[in-house]
């Protein structure tokens, strides 16, 4: 499946890779902003991934798709691989 990601301060990458996502997500705060989302190349899905740098530091993941009726999810975390892992697998049931 086509994807970006895209951070608050206008980094993009084109169909990151596990590794890349989990680089983002750490730059949370830093570098990236305070918020990454991912987004189907083909508009013509519905699906959405949010990864937030909330106030007292830890991550929130938000993602659902309309189009299977995966209802929306959201995990509080402060492991960006754990997070970058739970995106890519649930990326890849999206295909």
């Amino acid at each position: 499946m086509h994807l970006t990601a895209d951070t608050e301060t206008g980094e993009f990458l084109d169909d990151p890779t596990e590794d890349q996502l989990a680089g983002l997500i750490g730059e949370l705060g830093r570098s990236a902003g305070s918020f990454i989302t991912l987004n189907p190349a083909d508009e013509t899905h519905g699906w959405y991934a949010s990864v937030s740098l909330l106030p007292d530091g830890s991550l929130e993941l938000a993602y659902g798709d309309p189009d299977t009726s995966d209802d929306h999810q959201a995990i509080t975390t402060d492991n960006p691989a754990g997070i970058a892992r739970t995106l890519t697998t649930w990326l890849a049931d999206r295909s």
